[in-house]
């Protein structure tokens, strides 16, 4: 397996393509704050491949620049990783260690993942940019797609994005994300159709993870509680927030 059903599905000119090895050293120099995270990057990535640059000279979508970000090219990276990498970690320092948004296809095995990140200008260091929204679909076979991951491949399509600027295009990707996201709970691959709708997509998303969090905690403390009162409480709040999961999942149903 490789990374060619996604890159596939991207259906980029040729024009974008760039095909040069990125050096761990860029990596670890720019995206390693701790000795753990340069270890994680020196043993847990085999290849690091900048596929392709998507400028305004090669996909005829202008820049886009205000106070809080500069987007002047988005970055297609393939990152083969090794067994024992974590990639999860992983995932989020390759995102610090580029400067450019960036669309990060990752592979472990026969499973790939989608990334994407937002980014804008650091408000303590001149110059600097820092991870302002980082998306992450769970890995998949995209040789053996479920209906969900069929319609996100789909939705990946260069030509099938909005094109008003660099940042408008991103965004579609990162949309694309957000939404297999909400269809690995749902079962259902809908987009939002609006900046509402995805506004919407992502605080249930988000309440839905800290419920599930909170929810594994509570039924934990229940099983030891030995006060029947007090296990009588904890019972009401799990119930509660059983409730509140049910309201987050029919939130991402549009």
């Amino acid at each position: 397996m490789s990374f060619a059903p996604i890159l596939q599905a991207l259906a980029l000119p040729p024009e974008t393509l760039v095909e040069q090895r990125v050096p761990k050293k860029l990596l670890l120099e720019n995206g390693a704050p701790t000795a753990g995270d340069k270890r994680q990057i020196s043993e847990g990535i085999e290849e690091c491949l900048w596929h392709a640059a998507l400028k305004p000279a090669t996909v005829g979508v202008p820049a886009f620049r205000d106070a809080t970000r500069e987007y002047l090219e988005i970055a297609v990276v393939t990152v083969q990783l090794r067994p024992a990498a974590k990639p999860g970690r992983l995932v989020e320092l390759i995102h610090r260690a580029i400067p450019y948004p960036v669309l990060l296809i990752t592979r472990l095995g026969l499973y790939l993942g989608v990334s994407v990140a937002h980014k804008r200008w650091s408000e303590l260091e001149t110059g600097k940019v820092v991870l302002e929204e980082l998306r992450a679909t769970a890995s998949f076979q995209p040789e053996a797609p479920t209906q969900s991951e069929a319609g996100f491949l789909a939705r990946l399509r260069l030509t099938g994005l909005p094109r008003g600027d660099l940042f408008g295009l991103y965004q579609g990707w990162l949309e694309a994300v957000l939404a297999l996201e909400a269809a690995q709970i749902t079962g259902s691959f809908a987009p939002p159709a609006s900046a509402d709708q995805a506004l919407v997509m992502r605080e249930a998303l988000a309440s839905h993870a800290a419920s599930l969090r909170e929810l594994a905690r509570l039924r934990a403390q229940a099983e030891r509680e030995t006060q029947i009162n007090r296990r009588v409480d904890l019972n009401l709040a799990i119930k509660k927030l059983e409730d509140r999961i049910r309201h987050n999942e029919a939130a991402l149903t549009f």
